[in-house]
């Protein structure tokens, strides 16, 4: 099983990164890929969980121990698989996260893409008071503040596209545009943070 990846970033697409070691490049899931737009051809250190099925063997990536810790948590819940649990953490909301979980706020947790009633039901079920010690990573933010700037149009479209690639529905991602739109020229990362925060107050 492998522990974390150190290498560098050689590509970015809503899904998923690339980073190159050892002359192989391994493709990585990731909740937020833009966050890693300032650190192309730079060298990361990544933690790692491995998935392994008869038809893929996935890669899903973490800036450190804490947001590791958090994945795994959330896929031990019965109806919370891999790419669930990304788009719960894309947010990188981790404290309101895990005050909603303690504080069973169902309502919060439902606006997440893919959780319902009964799944969030049992986030808390299978979860409260065992969050306590998982802290929100500043070195989360401080590597999505390293963004590079595209066009502002290239870089709405990419973050649209991240937004469906979490899981977001058509209508969900369609009703926020405008409002985007609306903020100017801004990076990737900040039309994706700005769109996961307008999707939780839906």
């Amino acid at each position: 099983m492998y522990e974390y990846i150190i290498g560098k970033v050689t590509f970015i697409n809503p899904y998923y990164i690339v980073v190159e070691a050892n002359g192989i490049g391994y493709q990585v899931s990731v909740g937020n890929p833009y966050r890693y737009s300032g650190k192309v051809d730079q060298e990361v250190k990544i933690y790692l969980h491995q998935v392994i099925r008869e038809d893929a063997h996935t890669l899903y990536g973490f800036s450190d121990l804490d947001e590791k810790q958090l994945f795994l948590k959330l896929i031990s819940v019965s109806g919370i698989g891999p790419k669930s649990a990304l788009a719960i953490m894309a947010s990188e909301d981790h404290g309101g996260l895990i005050f909603a979980i303690e504080n069973e706020d169902a309502a919060y947790l439902t606006k997440f893409p893919g959780v319902g009633k009964k799944t969030a039901q049992q986030m808390v079920l299978d979860l409260k008071g065992k969050l306590g010690e998982l802290e929100t990573s500043d070195a989360a933010v401080e590597a999505m503040a390293q963004t590079t700037i595209h066009s502002a149009n290239q870089a709405l479209t990419e973050a649209l596209e991240a937004l469906s690639a979490l899981g977001y529905s058509e209508k969900e991602v369609k009703r926020i545009t405008p409002k985007l739109e609306e903020l100017g020229t801004l990076k990737t990362d900040e039309y994706l943070r700005n769109a996961l925060k307008l999707m939780m107050k839906r």
